[in-house]
């Protein structure tokens, strides 16, 4: 018996796998996360995105993360009043400074520097 639903694409910014040759954290939407949870948390992700790439407009951020570029300015604000990211105007573009001198917030992890955690995701 033919089905009565209407087939619809997926949402604009639902994330779609990787494409062969380009990594996740690349250009494009966030794949899903495989078993429904991450390692780092929204803001971990947004740090990493603007440590390598510090002009990044926010809604290329929040392709990448997944998430709406209004969670994106509340997570930079937070950073920022956190003493971990500094935006800096330049023109109509910002450009952030990550300090990676400053502490992770969590007890489990405040003897490590944001500087220790950007390392060890990007490998240096």
């Amino acid at each position: 018996m033919p089905s009565n639903r209407k087939k619809t694409a997926p949402a604009r910014g639902s994330g779609t796998a990787a494409t062969p040759g380009r990594p996740a954290a690349g250009p494009g939407p966030a794949p899903p996360p495989a078993a429904g949870w991450t390692f780092l948390s929204n803001h971990g992700h947004v740090l990493l995105l603007l440590a390598r790439e510090p002009d990044l407009r926010l809604r290329d951020v929040a392709v990448r993360v997944g998430i709406t570029e209004r969670a994106v300015q509340k997570i930079v604000a937070e950073l920022e009043s956190a003493g971990v990211l500094t935006r800096h105007r330049d023109g109509r573009r910002n450009h952030y400074e990550v300090h990676p001198d400053r502490p992770l917030r969590h007890p489990v992890e405040a003897h490590r520097t944001v500087g220790d955690l950007i390392a060890m995701v990007n490998g240096g």
